[in-house]
């Protein structure tokens, strides 16, 4: 019998558990639509021949509640590295509370779970499991929130091209008329060789985000985020036809199924598609979008979580980077074994850990714990 056949048979999920970590923030933070001073992580482990696998998302403790009610019971008894069909049972299950929100982001954190699982079965990282297209992944380095001072900006910009990644991600937004600034400041900070980007987070009107962007091109910003309300796509698309050349629009980070990233592509929105795979499905749907930008030859990037993200970002076939998030990458270096920090601006996965290589520190973690 072989080694695949014998896992199969013994791989019934037997087990499923659901926990919910608060995390304050390193300090007040705010973006042009939203302030906050925690992140809530929530975490899943699933359990078949004596092996667990973990996954988890960003998101509300409702969402932990939800894996709790519905999921747990859908994917107990089954097979555990039967993937897609997990990924559908739960889909069909929630058919009656909709796909997007809490829900996607439910799924997402069992269906990523579930390929940890099936690599720690296997003995192999998930990357091999997903089929990997490139051996380590570029990042951009992303914080600069509105929060921060002009000098809290600039250090935390320069200090990570100082580290070696060559393009770095600000917040604008929540003061249109001081972004200009700051732009500059940030721009004067990190030198003339690396690349400069801005998320609004949706905070501007269509008119307005046009007009910035000129005053943005000054300093050779070559990424413009979510300029506009993510759901106006008219007003997406006029910014994109109206900015100057060189500048990309990149939206998607709240996609949480497909048929909104191919509304997106549809409705000439973005020229760089993001997706999340704490909210899109997990390491499944992430890849079905991949899909979906080869078929339109789109350039795709993923939104936060970076060291959970870099297993299947190195199988996406369009993938131009990876976002490493300040809050994300902090909590992930707090509270899991594995959690890797990017060198020479690209973050790479150690091959001697199976799964998606990461392991909660539960001690770490428990005094965050809802």
């Amino acid at each position: 019998m072989s080694s695949a056949t014998t896992v199969r048979a013994d791989a019934r999920i037997d087990a499923l558990d659901v926990r919910a970590y608060k995390i304050p923030t390193a300090t007040p933070e705010s973006d042009g639509t939203l302030t906050w001073d925690a992140t809530t992580l929530v975490y899943v482990e699933i359990s078949a021949a004596g092996t667990t696998g973990i996954g988890f998302t960003y998101a509300d403790i409702a969402t932990a509640k939800l894996v709790e009610t519905l999921l747990r019971d859908t994917v107990l008894g089954k097979d555990a590295t039967e993937i897609g069909a997990r990924w559908s049972d739960m889909y069909a299950a929630s058919r009656n509370l909709g796909h997007g929100g809490i829900t996607s982001m439910a799924v997402s954190a069992v269906d990523v779970a579930l390929w940890d699982l099936k690599g720690k079965l296997l003995g192999v990282p998930a990357y091999t499991l997903l089929g990997a297209a490139r051996s380590s992944v570029p990042v951009y380095g992303s914080g600069g929130f509105t929060s921060y001072s002009k000098q809290q900006l600039c250090d935390q910009l320069a200090g990570w091209v100082n580290e070696g990644i060559p393009r770095v991600k600000m917040k604008v937004g929540r003061d249109p008329q001081a972004d200009p600034t700051r732009v500059a400041a940030a721009r004067s900070a990190i030198g003339n060789d690396a690349e400069l980007f801005v998320d609004a987070n949706g905070a501007y009107s269509a008119q307005q985000a046009v007009g910035l962007a000129q005053r943005f091109a000054e300093q050779r910003v070559t990424w413009f985020e979510e300029p506009v309300f993510r759901e106006d796509y008219p007003g997406t698309r006029y910014v994109r036809e109206h900015v100057p050349a060189g500048m990309d629009i990149s939206s998607g980070e709240y996609g949480y199924g497909l048929y909104t990233f191919a509304r997106m592509i549809e409705a000439h929105t973005v020229d760089v598609l993001q997706a999340d795979a704490t909210r899109c499905g997990g390491f499944s749907g992430l890849l079905a979008v991949d899909g979906l930008c080869q078929s339109t030859m789109t350039p795709l990037s993923t939104h936060c979580a970076p060291n959970l993200h870099l297993h299947a970002a190195m199988a996406c076939k369009q993938l131009r980077h990876i976002e490493y998030f300040f809050d994300h990458a902090r909590i992930e270096r707090m509270l899991f074994d594995g959690a890797g920090s990017p060198e020479n601006g690209e973050l790479s996965p150690d091959p001697s850990r199976p799964g998606i290589g990461l392991e909660l520190r539960r001690t770490d973690a428990e005094r965050y714990a809802l």
